[in-house]
Order: structure tokens, then sequence, then C-alpha cells
């Protein structure tokens, strides 16, 4: 991964306290507003992630493949993960 491993780790542990944290919401019945806007917020910090390390590939692994034997395999390869991306 060329990402900055650190602070994509601490999104993660930020993303998954939060997630532990709405499983304690549900547990204790909380509101279900409640407990949507802290899925909302963490679903937010993992579109924010992802997208730290799709921006990291397509510097480094997307820019090396385009001067490969193969330059459309990795081009498409980050082509697909977006489309993904947006239909979520």
């Amino acid at each position: 991964m060329k990402a900055d491993r650190d602070k994509v780790s601490r999104s993660i542990r930020i993303a998954q306290g939060q997630l532990d944290g709405v499983l304690k919401m549900i547990e204790e019945d909380r509101y279900c507003v409640d407990i949507s806007n802290q899925l909302l917020a963490t679903i937010a910090i993992l579109r924010k992630t992802n997208q730290e390390i799709m921006h990291a590939h397509i510097r480094s692994c997307v820019k090396e493949g385009l001067h490969s034997d193969e330059p459309n395999e990795k081009l498409e390869e980050a082509l697909n993960l977006m489309d993904r991306m947006i239909q979520n």
C-alpha cells in the first residue's frame, strides 16, 4: 500500500471505535436518529480513508503502470474501483 499507513490506520481505528459505540448504542436501545448519525459519521471516515488510499494508488501504482508493458491494466483497475465507489 502506498498511502500513509499511520494516517490510514488511525482513521480505521477511529471508525472501529465509532462502530463499537454504535453497537453499544443499539444495546442500550438509544434513539434511532442518534444511531443513524453515528453510522453516517463512520461511513464518512471510511469514504475519506478509501479516497486517500485510491489517490495514493493512482499517484504511484497507476503512474508506474502507465510506463509498463500493460499500461491499461492498472488504469482500468483504478477506474473500476472508482465506479464502485460512486455506486455506493
